[in-house]
């Protein structure tokens, strides 16, 4: 028995609710668009042509997409016998297809074996709002403490993630709070275990380190394809929009939906807004590794056109995108959405950020030790010596955690994950 649907380039509703029946399925669709696929097939070629067809309008490199003849994806992946190998298998072709200039290579270069270095397909739909599989809160403070050597006082605090702001604010605010007594010039960031996770978090720790003279400075705005800021995405339309706590909006009189929201760069642009007591710090430095990715990057990235900020370990992963997730079917995709670019227009850490000093780092580090390799070159580069001591302060000397996993950041877990999409006006 044959499916009978009609695929448009809205896409096909059925899927996206994961709904399948062997009978006829009225689908409504304005005038305007056009049949750009079969529409006939089975739930996997169903699939197969949703992942291609949101790329089309969605990818921020759609720009070099072929049509969907084409590409051809029923063809191109019928020799798969698994659906989810089928499935990444074309998320991974569509990702090396936009050649970086600077480096003769696809930006989405994988990092091990046909896995795109950003975007990612995984079972299970997305919800807005919803931690689980990002990061997990009780990794964002690991480690906040005072560090003193003579008249200096350093501040250090070690971040292991960007969880929600719900569950993480409470514990990022007594952080801040208590680094705030000492009235620190510099401030010393570990994020070298820190994959990402939530920029709404990650902006919340830049407006605590910042003083309130940046107040309405820009710290980053989030690019989409021009498609997307011109409102042109249709596609979108069957995916129903959910604020940042998985509710649904009304827009015009009916439900919201992905297509309703500004993708324009002025509606993205967040600036500074400052947060805590915190209001003496001149100088960041950040210890950072291969792991330190995503949202960790946006951070580094937002301070450099306001501090003199330095990077002390080994070069960052380099991932100046991000992502809303798009359900099709049983799926949640994250492809490639926007480029990050900090007030300065900056972007270009593709392949990384290099170290400012070059330190290998301890598998498995004790995080806060001043005598730790990369924390102690940060303190000699504020203070130009080596006799250092802790805090006595104990509402500063805090150890809450010790992360011993340090793999490489990939997938979901490091998805720069972008939960507040606004309506247009």
């Amino acid at each position: 028995m044959q499916h009978y649907f009609r695929i448009y380039i809205t896409l096909l509703t059925l899927i996206l609710i994961g709904t399948f029946a062997c009978k006829k399925a009225q689908v409504s669709v304005d005038d305007a668009e056009q049949i750009v696929s079969p529409t006939t097939g089975t739930r996997s070629q169903f699939t197969l042509d949703s992942i291609f067809l949101y790329a089309k309008q969605v990818y921020l490199w759609n720009d070099v997409l072929p049509g969907y003849a084409t590409f051809n994806p029923r063809q191109k992946y019928a020799g798969i016998s698994s659906d989810i190998t089928a499935f990444r298998k074309e998320l991974f072709d569509i990702s090396q297809l936009k050649i970086n200039v600077a480096t003769g290579s696809p930006y989405e270069l994988p990092v091990y074996f046909e896995n795109p270095k950003y975007s990612n397909l995984q079972v299970g739909r997305s919800i807005p709002g919803s931690t689980a599989g990002i990061t997990n809160p009780n990794m964002a403070v690991l480690s906040s403490k005072v560090i003193t050597s003579g008249n200096t006082a350093v501040a250090y605090l070690a971040l292991g993630s960007f969880p929600s702001l719900s569950s993480s604010k409470a514990a990022l605010d007594q952080a801040f709070a208590d680094l705030a007594v000492a009235n620190p010039n510099a401030i010393v960031i570990d994020l070298r275990s820190n994959g990402g996770g939530y920029l709404e978090t990650a902006e919340y720790v830049a407006d605590l380190i910042v003083p309130t003279s940046l107040n309405g400075k820009v710290m980053y705005s989030e690019v989409f394809n021009p498609a997307m800021q011109g409102g042109t995405v249709p596609i979108l339309k069957h995916q129903p929009y959910l604020d940042a706590n998985g509710k649904s909006a009304v827009y015009n009189g009916r439900n919201a939906t992905m297509a309703d929201v500004d993708y324009t760069i002025a509606g993205n642009t967040y600036k500074f807004n400052k947060k805590g007591s915190l209001q003496t710090i001149q100088s960041v430095y950040f210890i950072v590794s291969g792991n330190t990715a995503s949202a960790s990057e946006m951070l580094i990235s937002s301070l450099k056109p306001y501090f003199d900020v330095k990077l002390i370990g080994e070069k960052t992963y380099g991932k100046p995108v991000g992502f809303f997730g798009i359900n099709i079917d049983q799926y949640s995709v994250y492809l490639s959405s926007f480029l990050i670019k900090n007030a300065n227009g900056w972007s270009d850490y593709f392949t990384g950020m290099q170290p400012d000093v070059a330190v290998k780092s301890a598998d498995n580090p004790v995080l806060g030790d001043p005598s730790e390799s990369c924390l102690r070159a940060a303190l000699e580069l504020i203070t130009g010596t080596k006799k250092l001591a802790v805090s006595k302060l104990a509402t500063t000397d805090k150890i809450i955690a010790t992360r011993a996993d340090f793999s490489q950041p990939t997938g979901v877990e490091s998805i720069m994950f972008e939960n507040r999409l606004r309506l247009r006006k």
